[in-house]
């Protein structure tokens, strides 16, 4: 029989397998037919005979039922893939504006830090509200993070964000509205708190689409950052309970040490927190007895993972932790130059923003030095506290009847701030938090010497120039100042009449300054103050509209401000804008601010500054008023120029300040008190104190050790000064601009000028240079310096009714044929008293004898023709005189 060919043989096996399928298919259809034939016909009777449980169950467990359940669950599964993915996609596209790899970023302390200009922390800023402190692994206790993963996420190392059991508990509790406790790993927590913080109050469906964005960034998260990182992250961003956010913050503030030196019983309780923290806050006693419960739960955990051993999980238990909770933190506590940061927090708001602020976690470095801020607030106690014999043992305070003090030290080449206090104390009750060196306060004659840096600018054409040695006339010109309507007067209420701007300036003569100023002019004056620094100065209310009274510290300003312009005199007349800070960095260390040292602008000529700085450095020019070697104003080693000043309130002093200055620092001190009442005992020389202190170490400690000072520094003479004698002249000024050589007759008794009155006796010329005051137009003469006249005033001494002394008798007798007694008689005194008798032979005067007598000469034979003349003087240089001759000899 012939073989079939390949091709043959498998077009056969085809055939019988489409048979054999045809076949099993019209069985089953039979067999459907069947079935469907043994059914009621009635649908509803069908539907009921179908839903059999026996034949479901049946059905099921057929062959053909779990053929079907497999197709469901593979369609389910399929359709529920599509729902996830497509959920996913949906929210996704929420989250492209949230990037999970600068999770750390946003991990940020919020907490800003000030520092002095060597590194010393001034305060930690945590604001007002809820604040963070972020650290590095490293800095935080193996204790903390060990307790944290135990008791919050004990698969923390093994999933890869998610947690499918947490998952299904979260979705769970969140669609019924119950607590999320435990339902999410700490991925999840940090993810929430980071980038939903503002939506996790969203419960039941509302909080499904959170939930999603979650599970997406967690393991995103996971996938960009290793473990310790994540863990990091999460302690520094956690809450532990009011306003303390990350485990630093709460270190810090519950038990004084920082995270990393937490110990087992302290890293427990604080791993606690994070699940309830206002529950758990260790600060609410309400709270405490499940903060321990928690705690306790915590160190459980631990053992049981392995973590530590059951002993030490026990001893940790027995410790009395709540013993050793730090009393709650004030947001100024430990805060050092409050007034100071307080300023410097206030100026950044302005400049960087208070948004920028606020969110906190600036690394702000300023230009204070702590070592002579604390030094200015040692001698500020000291005025307040400390009993002196001098005043009867009161403190000085006590015996000024002040109760607030204010200080600024400006390092002058730089116009940094290096230390400040605005009230006698930051923490005093009432009014320890205003910041008196802010305070709009009047100056009194600490305004002076500015008044006269402009004075001496003057280079007016037929008019005098102005030098220290310039005379000035210190005599009553109500009339002017305000047209009789006051009483302008000097301290002692005397009047000086012409002095010179040193002996003005020196002993603090109102009416000269006002002079000055008028001389000046009221406007170009205070421009030339508010452009050596002090802005502030007449700008607030009716003080834009002082007149000369501006020129006596009529005017309110700024401590900080009057201290910055006399910095522009210790820099010789250059303005250099007053600064704070020297850098300000953010948390990821962008530099937002730098200091660099400007140029600065030169408002007034060298020269002009210098003979202020000498003026005011001149002890004896000021012992008159002051005596010599004042406290404060005469410092061993550490020449300085100073000035004192005071304000009045109904003729009563209400302020005293002092200002000092070297070539490197500036300082003033103000005392009074914080209603503005007047003061027991307005000496204005009651700062003394505290400048001495403060300027000595400040130079001597610090500026010395620093090489930025050596002792007996002083300011260099500019060129061009003329100094004639010992005062001193700008190179413009012209000893003859507006003057003339004259003579003034003067009387020698009352060292006044003569007046018709004056007997010729007593009247002598003297040269003098002749001027006009620039304010009252009256003639002023010049005397030559020491002669002690005063060309102010008229002889008061002589008077026209005045009786000269009687006039004498003389008498001559020979005495023994060679010798002749003469003698002067009838010598009575006029209206003064009588001074001496003079005995003239001839032309020669051979005997003065003083009053009262006897008037007797012997002299020797000799020519007999001459006469004899006796003059009679009193005090009041009135003269009489009689002759007589000499009688013939044998």
């Amino acid at each position: 029989m012939a073989k079939k060919s390949s091709h043959s043989r498998k077009l056969s096996v085809y055939s019988n397998l489409s048979n054999s399928r045809k076949a099993k298919k019209d069985a089953e259809a039979r067999k459907r037919a069947q079935y469907l034939a043994s059914l009621p016909k009635h649908p509803v009777k069908r539907l009921l005979y179908r839903l059999h449980p026996k034949r479901l169950a049946a059905y099921w467990f057929s062959k053909r039922g779990g053929i079907m359940a497999l197709k469901i669950l593979g369609i389910t599964l399929l359709l529920l893939c599509l729902l996830v993915g497509g959920l996913f996609a949906y929210f996704r596209k929420d989250l492209d504006s949230i990037r999970p790899d600068e999770l750390a970023k946003r991990v940020q302390s919020t907490v800003t830090t000030y520092l002095d200009r060597n590194g010393k922390t001034l305060w930690k800023d945590t604001g007002g509200g809820n604040y963070k402190l972020v650290v590095s692994s490293d800095e935080l206790s193996p204790y903390l993070k060990n307790a944290t993963v135990a008791v919050e996420d004990k698969d923390f190392y093994k999933h890869g964000g998610v947690s499918p059991s947490g998952l299904a508990r979260a979705v769970f509790n969140n669609a019924t509205g119950g607590s999320t406790q435990g339902g999410s790993t700490l991925t999840q927590q940090l993810v929430k708190q980071v980038f939903f913080a503002d939506q996790a109050s969203d419960r039941g469906i509302a909080g499904i689409p959170r939930k999603i964005k979650e599970l997406i960034l967690s393991i995103e998260v996971e996938r960009m950052y290793d473990k310790d990182q994540i863990l990091t992250l999460y302690l520094n961003e956690s809450p532990y309970g009011g306003p303390r956010n990350g485990a630093e913050s709460g270190a810090q503030a519950y038990f004084g040490v920082s995270a990393k030196d937490l110990t087992l019983p302290e890293a427990a309780l604080l791993a606690a927190i994070p699940q309830n923290p206002t529950t758990y806050d260790p600060y609410k006693v309400s709270g405490h007895e499940k903060l321990i419960a928690r705690q306790h739960t915590v160190l459980d955990d631990m053992a049981e993972q392995g973590y530590i051993t059951k002993a030490q999980a026990d001893d940790a238990k027995a410790y009395p932790i709540l013993d050793h909770i730090n009393p709650a933190p004030d947001q100024y506590t430990d805060i050092q130059a409050g007034h100071f940061v307080e300023m410097v927090r206030s100026e950044l708001e302005s400049e960087l923003g208070e948004a920028t602020v606020g969110q906190g976690g600036l690394t702000v470095k300023t230009t204070l030095d702590l070592d002579i801020q604390n030094k200015l607030q040692e001698a500020m106690n000291t005025t307040f506290e400390t009993p002196l014999a001098k005043y009867g043992n009161k403190t000085t305070a006590a015996y000024g009847g002040f109760s607030n003090g204010a200080a600024t030290v400006e390092d002058t080449q730089t116009g940094q701030i290096v230390a400040m206090l605005g009230s006698r104390k930051f923490d005093y009750p009432g009014f320890g938090q205003d910041n008196a060196a802010l305070a709009y306060l009047q100056p009194g004659s600490t305004i002076k010497p500015l008044v006269y840096a402009e004075l001496f600018q003057q280079k007016p054409t037929g008019s005098p120039n102005w030098g220290s040695g310039s005379f000035i006339r210190d005599e009553n010109i109500d009339a002017i100042y305000c047209n009789n309507t006051c009483k302008l007067q000097n301290a002692d209420q005397t009047f000086k009449g012409d002095i010179t701007v040193r002996s003005a300036l020196a002993t603090s003569r109102n009416i000269p300054a006002v002079k000055a100023m008028a001389t000046s002019g009221v406007a170009p004056t205070l421009d030339e103050i508010h452009a050596m620094g002090g802005a502030s100065y007449c700008t607030e209310g009716q003080d834009t509209q002082a007149g000369l009274s501006a020129a006596i510290g009529g005017c309110g300003i700024k401590q900080t401000d009057l201290v910055n312009a006399f910095s522009s005199l210790s820099r010789g007349g250059v303005y250099k804008p007053q600064s704070d800070v020297l850098e300000v960095t953010n948390s990821t260390g962008d530099v937002l601010k730098k200091w660099t040292d400007p140029a600065g602008k030169q408002v007034i000529d060298p020269q002009s500054a210098y003979i202020v700085d000498d003026i005011l450095h001149d002890d004896a020019a000021r012992t008159p008023l002051d005596g010599p070697k004042a406290l404060g104003m005469y410092i061993p080693g550490v020449p300085t120029a100073t000035k004192t000043g005071t304000s009045d309130k109904g003729g009563y002093a209400k302020d005293i300040w002092m200002v000092s200055y070297s070539p490197v620092l500036a300082m003033a001190v103000w005392y009074g008190n914080s209603d503005a009442s007047i003061l027991s005992k307005g000496t204005s020389s009651l700062p003394g104190a505290v400048i001495a202190t403060v300027m000595t170490y400040a130079h001597q400690t610090v500026y010395a050790g620093e090489g930025k000072w050596k002792a007996n520094d002083w300011f260099t003479q500019p060129s061009g000064i003329q100094k004639v004698g010992s005062e001193l002249y700008p190179s413009w000024w012209k000893k003859d601009q507006g003057q003339t050589n004259t003579t003034l007759t003067f009387d020698t008794v009352s060292k006044k000028k003569a007046t018709s009155c004056t007997p010729a006796g007593a009247k002598i010329d003297i040269p003098v240079t002749k001027s006009t005051d620039p304010v009252t137009k009256r003639d002023i003469y010049m005397v030559p310096s020491g002669s002690g006249y005063d060309s102010t005033k008229d002889d008061d001494v002589h008077k026209c009714t005045d009786q000269p002394p009687s006039t004498p008798t003389v008498t001559a007798t020979l005495v023994n044929g060679s010798t002749y007694s003469i003698n002067v008689t009838n010598v009575n005194q006029g209206t003064f008293a009588l001074t001496n008798v003079q005995i003239k032979i001839g032309d020669s005067i051979v005997a003065t004898i003083n009053a009262p007598g006897p008037y007797t000469y012997t002299a020797t034979a000799g020519t007999t023709d001459q006469t004899i003349t006796a003059t009679v003087t009193d005090a009041g240089l009135y003269t009489a005189s009689g002759t007589s001759n000499l009688p013939a000899h044998p």
